[in-house]
């Protein structure tokens, strides 16, 4: 299939497809004698599993290593359960971050009058 019909089945833009090819991160097929580039159902499959890693938030870099891991058929699992434990780690961490940063704000909305007045606890924290 070209490209088009591989970005479609895989659910991602051409421009996507191309840019994984250019950086590596998945081989280009060969060009056909007409110039174009034929992607098997391999590629499609590795191409959507690119997309679903993306999806939960892996770097290219990690997607890089979960995709090499997925081509080995000799891979150990706790492998990829690394991979995927470290991700967990820092995404529990940007919650943390997050929920922080909710509450600091909520006490500040709470505590600014929004008045016609020119105080306001909001401005003086980020001052």
């Amino acid at each position: 299939m070209n490209i088009g019909s591989a970005a479609r089945a895989a659910g991602l833009p051409v421009k996507t497809v191309r840019y994984y090819a250019d950086i590596g991160l998945v081989e280009a097929p060969d060009r056909t004698q007409t110039g174009y580039r034929r992607y098997d159902e391999a590629a499609v499959r590795k191409l959507a599993f690119v997309r679903r890693a993306r999806d939960f938030g892996f770097s290219i870099e990690e997607c890089r290593e979960l995709l090499s891991l997925y081509e080995d058929k000799s891979r150990s699992s706790a492998d990829v359960r690394a991979i995927a434990a470290a991700h967990l780690e820092e995404i529990e961490e940007k919650q943390r971050q997050l929920a922080a940063l909710r509450n600091e704000l909520a006490h500040l909305v709470t505590a600014c009058r929004g008045d016609d007045r020119p105080d306001c606890p909001i401005l003086d924290r980020l001052s």
